[in-house]
């Protein structure tokens, strides 16, 4: 075994590790908060703060691993992530909506800490022009941490059961302490470190290509969150009458798969052993834009709502996850190998801005207009993602550093 595939199969065994964490901590979060009397809104407001900070994160991230060393920032989120699941594990009168969302804010620092250095290892182990190979080792390590996201919501819910709610943040806290001195141990210690040490000012990319696709990245996954995660799960339960046990595994099953479809994308897009290119990026986005467009005029005529939104649901996760695919590659295809780690984690950040506002605008828009409305926005979301995605060149038009 080479050391490149030794390292990226200990990066990939760490960031699952983090991810089966990461989805067991939401489930707990909203099962248990929602069994203590906290609203459906409330306990959605609880997470505000772990996106938010997550998109500080990405953005200094960034610098600190270009500076410091992806080891560094990749352990310090699984640290960080320990400590979230620690404080929670306080009693009942101490966890007051301040206080978690504290803990959540810190888990947010450490999921994006965790993302965006696990990502960026894969640039650093790949041979430069080696495109293919970087699509297929990027679209594997996003589509398991999708899969495995749902996995632990599956996980969260058993051990909630099993242990109760400390028992079950306390064995996940061991677990990722386990998985944190294993992958300290394996990675080397200079890994993604700069050999010029960036300036602060410098976080802010100056690359048209890079700041293109952050924007467009920034719509796409506002689309997703506009109407999935707020509304989708208020509309089946409020309105379809599904249980909470039914809403849950639906929309874990749906991560689950989207995970699939994604660590599938080099196969499904049939590239004959070559990568993506911006125009790959352009025709996808068009392809997603008719499918909450079609599903909104099927529920404004009256088709069944429970299958138009099964299946309308299946096929947008199948076309967004080819999407998102795309994207993950590209950014590593663009970015300028001395400045990958800050390049990287100023596109997150535009990723996370995204979900913050998707997901406000999840729980506004539901309240105003219904699912149908929430789906209008998307579509208008992605269409955003379409004429931004407009100037990006092939993924082999290396960008100067």
């Amino acid at each position: 075994m080479t050391t490149a595939l030794r390292n990226y199969l200990t990066i990939t065994g760490g960031y699952w590790a983090f991810t089966l964490t990461d989805g067991a901590i939401r489930m707990l979060v909203v099962l248990y908060f929602y069994q203590l009397g906290y609203s459906a809104f409330s306990v959605a407001s609880l997470f505000l703060f772990y996106e938010l900070f997550g998109m500080l994160t990405n953005l200094v991230g960034g610098y600190l691993a270009s500076r410091l060393g992806l080891n560094v920032t990749l352990h310090v989120g699984m640290g960080l992530q320990i400590i979230a699941l620690s404080l929670l594990t306080a009693p009942d009168t101490v966890l007051t909506v301040a206080y978690v969302m504290f803990a959540q804010a810190l888990s947010g620092i450490a999921k994006d800490l965790n993302k965006m250095s696990a990502k960026t290892c894969v640039k650093t182990l790949v041979s430069k022009n080696a495109d293919a190979q970087l699509f297929k080792w990027v679209a594997v390590l996003t589509g398991s941490k999708n899969t495995l996201k749902g996995v632990g919501f599956f996980l969260g819910a058993a051990l909630l059961q099993c242990l109760g709610f400390r028992g079950a943040l306390i064995t996940l806290a061991l677990f990722l302490a386990i998985a944190l001195v294993i992958t300290l141990y394996l990675l080397p210690s200079n890994l993604g470190k700069a050999n010029v040490k960036p300036k602060f000012s410098q976080i802010f990319s100056q690359t048209a290509a890079i700041n293109w696709l952050s924007a467009a990245r920034f719509f796409l996954f506002g689309a997703r969150d506009v109407w999935f995660v707020v509304a989708l799960p208020v509309f089946l339960s409020g309105v379809l009458n599904w249980r909470f046990t039914d809403v849950g595994t639906f929309m874990a099953l749906w991560v689950i798969g989207y995970g699939v479809v994604q660590a599938s994308a080099p196969r499904l897009l049939k590239l004959d052993g070559n990568a993506p290119q911006g125009s790959t990026a352009r025709n996808w986005s068009i392809l997603l834009c008719l499918v909450p467009a079609i599903m909104a005029l099927a529920l404004t005529l009256g088709y069944p709502p429970q299958t138009t939104v099964i299946v309308g649901l299946a096929v947008f996760g199948i076309v967004f996850a080819i999407n998102s695919a795309v994207h993950s590659y590209l950014i590593l295809a663009y970015a300028s190998d001395d400045k990958v780690a800050m390049n990287v984690g100023f596109y997150y950040m535009a990723n996370a801005g995204g979900r913050l506002v998707g997901t406000l605008l999840s729980g506004w828009g539901y309240q105003q207009y219904g699912l149908t409305g929430c789906l209008w926005i998307s579509t208008a979301f992605i269409a955003m993602a379409f004429c931004l995605s407009l100037p990006l060149a092939n993924s082999q038009e290396r960008v100067a550093p």
